[in-house]
Formats: C-alpha cells, structure tokens, sequence
C-alpha cells in the first residue's frame, strides 16, 4: 500500500559535477538550495544581491550586472539612518553612503564575472506580487520599511512574468552561451499576500515558466514546489510559521535535486566532504587529549586528499 504520490522528475541532460560554476538568484528558498551546494563544496555563487521574489526585479538586476551599470547616487536614498537601494535586499543597507556605493558596484562587477563563467543559473521564483514605487513608477525588489503610501500594490501577467524570464535567459546567452537554466518555484507560501492570492500568484509563476520552457533546449524546471504541495503534504514537513518549509523538507527536496541534476559520478566525493563537514563540527570534550588531536590529524590527511583532486575545494 501506497501512502504518498511521487512527483515524476526528468534527469537532467546538463548534469552538474565539481567543474561547474552555478550561479543562483531568487527567494529566500534559492538560498536553501545554494546553502546545500556550498556545503558539498560546489562552486556556487547564491544571491549576490541578497533575496529577491519577484522576476521583474531578478531581470532588472541581472541586466544591470551584465550590462556593468553600476550604481549611482540617484539609485540609491537615506531612511531610517541607513541608505538603501529599491533593486536590493535590505541586508546590504549601509549608514556610510560611499561604502554603500562601493559595495554594490563590486557586487556589480563580481556578480558579471561569475554570469559570464556559469555553466548553470539557478533561477528560484517566489511571488508574482510586486510592489511599484508610485513617485519613480518602478517595480521594486525591497520596501525597506518605507511608508506603504509610497508605493502600489500590483499582480504581474503572465504575458510580463514570461516576457521577464526570456529577457534574462537572452541577455545571459548573449555573454555565456553555454550556460544552461534551471527554474524553480519557491515552495514558500506567501501568506501576506492572503491565501487565495498566493495561489493565484503561483499560478502565475507556473504558467509563465510552462510556456517559457515549451520554447527552449536550455532551461530547465525542477518541481521543488510541487514535491512540497504533494509529497510532502503534511504539516510536519513545515517550521514553526507554518509557511516555510522545515529542515527535514529542505533536505527531502535538496535529495531530489541532487538525485536528478548532479552526476552520478560525484555522489562518492560528497560523501567524503559530508564525512568532513560533520567531522569538521565535532566539538571534544578535551581538545588537549591524544585521541582528539589523532583525529584533528586524520580529518587534515582527508582534507588535504580531496583538495588535491579539487584545487578549488576551500575547508
């Protein structure tokens, strides 16, 4: 007897392995998913620019990355005695101006370099709500607790979602035309927006990607929301809000994907760095004790193995 129903996933034909560079931008799952590669020690650059939802925002500062615009005085503004920027997260707020500038224009330049050698884009969508800013009339990524008068509450088309995705996915191939795509949708529910809303919202998310990827080789969609409605349609599987997914659920997905987007070939080196990384947080009871430092020594010698095979590996 069956208790759960399984969401069938095609195997990647752009297997990832330790030679790629992936390159990550999107919700606050994106990070989930980017924290699991760079713990198996994959090279992974995840949200540059901090958490962004939306895919009007996500094309608006990819472009701006390729295209090497940086940042000026007139795109940034002072609140709550910090500066901030409307196309970033609020964890780069800054109270110095001129550090804030200087930071988000070496993000501008290390965020290109690393578009231009991806082999893969993780693209993670989380809402088709979008908030615009009424006096520029621009979509913004982050409020940054400005006062809600300013700005204006809108749902994204479907038309404008996939008009969005096919814009980044163009202007990355433009620079990089190796590099492949895979989309995701957050499974987080966006209860803010109210219930009936998140749906709508992801139903907006999901028929633009469907249509997008009907048309292109390059790109590809994992089902990391689906698994979340479906496989693991329970509570259980949820934090404490109830809206996001626990770590038993973000390990169950982050197994599918590796299942299914990571060559086969590599499943013995992550075990290796997973025996390290949990070696790696052992805490002794005697640091001091003949047997603690024999450890420390062997956990060194497997350290230095796999960097030998994997120059790039940083522990």
């Amino acid at each position: 007897m069956k208790f759960q129903t399984t969401i069938p996933i095609q195997k990647s034909d752009y297997l990832i392995d330790y030679s790629s560079q992936l390159v990550s931008f999107g919700s606050c799952f994106a990070e989930n998913m980017g924290n699991k590669l760079d713990y198996f020690k994959f090279s992974t650059t995840t949200n540059p620019f901090g958490i962004i939802f939306n895919p009007i925002s996500l094309e608006k500062i990819i472009l701006r990355s390729i295209h090497k615009k940086y940042f000026t005085e007139k795109d940034i503004f002072f609140h709550n005695e910090a500066w901030h920027c409307y196309e970033v997260h609020s964890e780069l707020s800054n109270p110095d101006k001129s550090e804030f500038l200087t930071a988000l224009n070496q993000l501008i330049a290390t965020t290109n370099w690393h578009i231009e050698k991806a082999t893969h884009c993780l693209i993670t969508l989380g809402t088709s709500w979008v908030y615009k800013h009424i006096e520029s009339d621009a979509i913004v990524a982050n409020c940054h607790k400005v006062p809600q008068q300013q700005f204006v509450k809108e749902l994204l088309s479907v038309a404008a979602i996939e008009a969005s995705l096919k814009n980044i996915v163009a202007a990355i191939q433009v620079v990089n035309s190796n590099c492949k795509f895979i989309f995701t949708i957050s499974p987080v529910r966006h209860s803010k927006d109210g219930f009936v809303e998140n749906n709508v919202s992801k139903s907006h998310l999901s028929t633009a990607l469907y249509q997008l990827l009907s048309k292109t080789t390059s790109s590809l969609y994992f089902p990391s929301y689906e698994i979340m409605m479906d496989e693991l349609r329970d509570y259980r599987f949820y934090a404490e809000d109830m809206l996001h997914p626990n770590q038993i659920a973000i390990d169950y997905i982050w197994m599918k994907f590796s299942q299914n987007y990571i060559d086969e070939k590599e499943f013995e080196t992550m075990q290796h760095v997973l025996e390290i990384q949990k070696a790696s947080s052992h805490r002794p009871f005697n640091p001091n004790s003949e047997s603690h430092i024999k450890f420390q020594n062997n956990l060194k010698q497997k350290m230095a193995a796999i960097v030998a095979k994997y120059p790039e590996m940083k522990f």
